[in-house]
């Protein structure tokens, strides 16, 4: 902790957590019991958490993307090759269940 201050003065943004670490610290004998307050100011500090689970999210969005293009690219080949796709709409056996009339 620098100085306390903010870029335009006032408390910066992570003093409220710079507060309950040397809260933490000063009461207790022990410094390893004060591990999740120092990790949360760090966390406000570096962002270093929230950074990695922002490139995995982003990792996934790729992954995710890729897989619909390619899916996309699967249907794409084959309407360029002439088949018929069918959506369901319509069922096979319509003309079949009614009989021929000639």
């Amino acid at each position: 902790m620098a100085s306390g201050f903010g870029y335009h003065g006032g408390r910066s943004r992570c003093y409220n957590y710079w507060q309950e670490f040397m809260k933490c610290y000063t009461q207790t004998d022990d410094p390893g019991a004060c591990r999740p307050p120092a990790e949360d100011y760090m966390e406000c500090l570096h962002h270093t958490k929230e950074i990695e689970r922002a490139k995995i999210v982003h990792h996934q969005f790729l992954k995710l993307a890729e897989q619909q293009a390619h899916e996309g690219q699967k249907a794409g080949e084959l309407l360029g090759d002439g088949v018929i796709v069918g959506v369901g709409l319509i069922a096979k056996d319509r003309g079949e269940s009614g009989g021929s009339k000639h």
